[in-house]
């Protein structure tokens, strides 16, 4: 579980630092940036997405053009990465569902290493043949593709506009798209925050725990994003945080109870298979106090050993 958390914040900060450096690279003077890896993004993604836009914004005329333009991209992609989120979702519902019938023999493990610091890497192994006699993977169900599909896109959606006099002085619903936008930014992280919510419906209070980072992260980066950049990308996170609860709905309420249903009849045929039982961790941790004591017992033979060595020793040389 350590583990898992580690990754999920490891990859959180990594998000962060990618968003961060490319939306600073705007110097002001509509110039985008012409080497390095976010000129590569610009180019074919920032500047595709400004001709998308602006054509789009012409099409449709008025003052909300751009917006429009916006909205209609986000959907279009999120619509493309959906079917991936949910088969990502499932195979998540799955890892979630074999971990709790799993749970007795990890909490076994679990209880042992705070014990017994010693044998951390036994029951470490022990903890791996676990999920590796079930078929199943540590980290499994965590898919990044749709993530890493959406971040050129992000990024790409941002240098559109911020790199367009056109569109960076255009608008929706009055407000605007180049200029950051508190209005967005609640909106969109409060959808985030009811997505958090729903994901945390029907699971385990551990799996809970694990999942706490994320549910808080994703709507509080949302929200820093948004104020600190251009309302364009605050517009991105809040139509894309209309599909994410919807996707979070589908998968709380349709795919859930399909996956459990689906383990359980797994399970029924390939019953869960027992790696450690109380006995055995009893006998690996006796193993050790045992191992100790003769450790013990050894250096004090030793001990004893060089003590009449010494003495025999004195009575050779009185003689």
């Amino acid at each position: 579980m350590k583990k898992i958390k580690y990754i999920i914040t490891s990859a959180l900060i990594a998000i962060i630092a990618i968003i961060t450096t490319a939306c600073a690279t705007n110097t002001g003077n509509w110039t985008p940036p012409l080497v390095g890896p976010y000129a590569w993004i610009y180019n074919l993604f920032g500047h595709p997405l400004q001709n998308i836009m602006l054509h789009v914004s012409n099409l449709l005329g008025g003052t909300n053009g751009a917006g429009w333009a916006i909205i209609i991209i986000t959907f279009v992609i999120q619509l493309i990465v959906l079917p991936l989120r949910l088969s990502s979702q499932s195979k998540m519902i799955k890892q979630q569902e074999k971990t709790k019938r799993l749970q007795p023999q990890l909490s076994l493990i679990q209880a042992a290493m705070k014990k017994n610091s010693n044998k951390q890497m036994q029951l470490s192994q022990l903890q791996m043949k676990i999920y590796k006699d079930n078929n199943m993977s540590m980290i499994g169900g965590m898919g990044c593709l749709p993530l890493l599909i959406q971040l050129p896109i992000m990024i790409g959606i941002y240098q559109a506009v911020a790199y367009s006099k056109t569109l960076a002085s255009s608008s929706f619903m009055g407000i605007s798209l180049s200029k950051p936008s508190i209005v967005f930014a609640v909106v969109a992280a409060i959808l985030y925050l009811i997505q958090g919510y729903l994901s945390l419906i029907g699971i385990s209070e551990q799996q809970k725990q694990t999942m706490l980072i994320t549910v808080i992260a994703s709507p509080l980066m949302t929200l820093v994003f948004s104020i600190m950049y251009s309302g364009a990308l605050g517009l991105y996170f809040l139509v894309g945080g209309i599909v994410i609860v919807i996707q979070q709905l589908i998968a709380t309420f349709i795919l859930m109870p399909k996956v459990r249903a689906d383990v359980d009849k797994e399970l029924a045929k390939h019953p869960i298979k027992e790696v450690i039982n109380q006995a055995m961790i009893d006998q690996i941790l006796n193993e050790s106090s045992d191992q100790m004591s003769q450790n013990k017992s050894d250096e004090i033979t030793n001990l004893h050993e060089q003590l009449r060595k010494r003495n025999s020793g004195k009575q050779n040389r009185n003689k």
